[in-house]
């Protein structure tokens, strides 16, 4: 897919859905409004309401609310209401009275008549409609373009124009965090920063592909593919990211696009062989198999049906409104545009192919005997054929791995559910690895090699999660978004703002706000905290996951306020071992595979067979882990035993 350069008149008008018209501020201010009387109160489906006070006695006001009900509340519990003038004001930190209601009342209005954006001071309000709005185009990008924030609606463009502007005047490397919820629209609003600046100061600087592409369209034509391999649906969003990426847009003396190099964090891993009943597990998959690319599924082995793969048809596998052949297409062309060749297409899908068909592999134990053997060998042999290596070796391999006691290697016999778990870690390494190899081959087709001067980081980490299960996952998420948090409030709240009241002479006490989340984190990442206790149990040989939730019980319940007894499981939901108080709320956790998750060791021997096989990509996305031999391990000197 090649991007464009349309006339911005072509583009459907974008001021419908940037300011409040006329027509709507005359009814806004024409509306009845009484300061001395009116008031917001709590409500259980709304949030709050708005009443008249109709009366006061000791620590009770009494509210007339809509309906003609009146309702009575304590006097901390009603908050004021803001004249009529602020009604869908652009920027809420103009209020005369920011309360949680005027915040809530103000986001509702906006959107309600199809603003999405608002700004809160410093800060860009984003709220997902789940629609497409013509507020990304180039007519909308013609606005925004060399703007004060002051002179121009509140948008994702102005805060990208912003950070474009003061990073030529002040010669200063400037970053965007964008955070949220999952679900709240973080990955697509990334990709509209990134789309703004390939589009204002595109670089001329030429690639000469097959199907055409300079820098701008490699820049924008990353998202095809890092959503494609990273991301997926989940309960809330169908096109959830499953890992967290900091992109540096790179600009040259003059301001020009001189490239770009990107950063993940955390692929969630458990998700290429698990998922929950209205999940799916990542996008790749699905479009390999809609048969969009003319012969692709027969050179894979694949069949006509996903559900002989067990590893990627757990929940669902469609997405309503979501064409997965279209999707193949897009991410096959931005291959080609990102200068991957056909060798190296054709590997990678081997790969994703190779991770579906260790799902179908089948193993039964031999008689009385703790060593299991092959139930039928096709199932192997389509893997080692997409891998490049013997098929009857393979099976050798994982019935039977070698293993190095003392100085001498020997022979391990293994029962069926360890032989089992072992393709499972198998299959997890190798999408976990080629993913990370598709990065780094993206910023290697991303470095032109021109000057870089400055740049422009964006920041797109998975959201905050609370599900009706979460487990070891949710918790390395939320985790990240707590120190996210924390580093949030210390560096703006705490330090630009007060820093501020005290050149104004203002009379202030040095607050710490990032001391708010520290209990949380503490908990989590201290020494005897729930990750250190993870490790340390993952070291002992009977440890279960009940020892560990004991363990955890034994060392924090009643002694930590963040960690407390988790609320009765509501029918058809799992079971939860303990609850944390996060500062976006209380997730209650599963336990159940954590110590597992946490070792997910690999069979050497597989590994040393698959580095010398004839798929070279196998080959590469292993090249730095030791192996069968031992040697040094590159990957960070925890080899696989990463958290997710």
């Amino acid at each position: 897919m090649v991007i464009k350069k349309t006339d911005p008149s072509d583009d459907p008008d974008p001021t419908p859905f940037l300011y409040v018209s006329l027509e709507q501020k005359r009814i806004d201010q024409n509306k009845p409004f009484d300061a001395k009387v009116a008031a917001w109160v709590p409500d259980a489906e709304e949030g709050f309401v708005q009443g008249k006070i109709t009366g006061t006695k000791g620590d009770l006001v009494t509210v007339s609310i809509p309906g003609g009900d009146d309702k009575s509340v304590k006097k901390e519990q009603v908050q004021q209401v803001n004249p009529p003038k602020y009604e869908k004001c652009e920027d809420m930190s103009n209020l005369t009275y920011l309360n949680d209601a005027s915040v809530l009342h103000n986001l509702k209005q906006r959107y309600f008549i199809k603003l999405i954006y608002t700004y809160s001071g410093l800060f860009c309000v984003a709220i997902n409609p789940y629609k497409r709005f013509p507020i990304y185009t180039n007519r909308a990008i013609a606005i925004y373009k060399g703007k004060r924030r002051n002179e121009v609606p509140p948008h994702i463009f102005a805060i990208s124009d912003g950070a474009y502007t003061d990073m030529m005047n002040n010669n200063e490397n400037q970053s965007m965090l964008i955070t949220g919820e999952s679900g709240a629209g973080k990955t697509e609003n990334t990709k509209k920063v990134i789309m703004y600046f390939a589009r204002i100061a595109p670089s001329g600087f030429k690639q000469k592909f097959a199907c055409g592409g300079n820098l701008e369209d490699q820049v924008v034509q990353t998202n095809p593919v890092l959503e494609a391999f990273g991301n997926a649906k989940t309960v809330r969003n169908d096109n959830s990211s499953r890992f967290g990426k900091f992109i540096r847009i790179h600009f040259g003396p003059a301001g020009k696009l001189a490239g770009a190099d990107i950063e993940t964090y955390l692929l969630e891993k458990a998700r290429v062989i698990s998922q929950q009943p209205n999940e799916r597990s990542y996008h790749m998959f699905y479009q390999i198999m809609s048969g969009a690319i003319s012969g692709l599924k027969d050179m894979l082995g694949l069949t006509s049906s996903i559900r002989v793969y067990r590893f990627v048809s757990q929940g669902k596998t469609t997405i309503p409104g979501v064409d997965d052949g279209e999707m193949m297409q897009e991410t096959d062309e931005s291959f080609d545009i990102l200068g991957f060749n056909q060798e190296e297409k054709d590997n990678i899908y081997k790969i994703v192919a190779s991770v579906m068909h260790l799902s179908t592999l089948k193993f039964k134990q031999r008689g009385r005997e703790e060593q299991a053997e092959a139930d039928g060998k096709d199932e192997g042999d389509r893997v080692a054929k997409l891998v490049g290596v013997e098929g009857p070796q393979l099976y050798l391999n994982l019935l039977k791995p070698k293993i190095k006691v003392g100085n001498e290697f020997v022979t391990q016999g293994r029962n069926k559910d360890q032989v089992y778990y072992s393709v499972g870690a198998l299959a997890k390494a190798m999408y976990d690895r080629m993913f990370k190899w598709l990065v780094k081959k993206v910023n290697l087709t991303l470095d032109t090699k021109q000057k870089r001067h400055r740049f422009i980081g964006v920041l797109d980490i998975a959201g905050f999660e609370i599900f009706d299960l979460n487990n070891f996952e949710q918790l390395c998420i939320n985790y990240t978004n707590e120190k996210l948090q924390q580093f949030f409030n210390t560096t703006t709240c705490s330090v630009l703002e007060q820093e501020e009241y005290q050149r104004e002479g203002l009379q202030w006490t040095f607050i710490d706000f990032g001391l708010d989340l520290q209990a949380c984190i503490d908990l989590i990442e201290r020494p005897m905290g729930v990750l250190s206790l993870l490790e340390e149990e993952s070291m002992f040989p009977k440890a279960t996951d009940k020892t560990f939730e004991e363990k955890l019980k034994n060392n924090h319940l009643g002694k930590s306020s963040c960690f407390i007894k988790p609320r009765p499981p509501k029918q058809g939901q799992a079971e939860a071992h303990f609850a944390i108080v996060h500062y976006a709320g209380t997730v209650a956790y599963n336990l159940i595979g954590w110590l597992e998750k946490n070792k997910d060791p690999l069979n050497d021997t597989v590994v040393d067979q698959f580095k010398k096989g004839a798929n070279a990509l196998a080959v590469a996305i292993f090249a730095d882990h030791p192996g069968q031999s031992g040697g040094k391990d590159e990957s960070g000197g925890k080899g696989e035993q990463s958290p997710l």
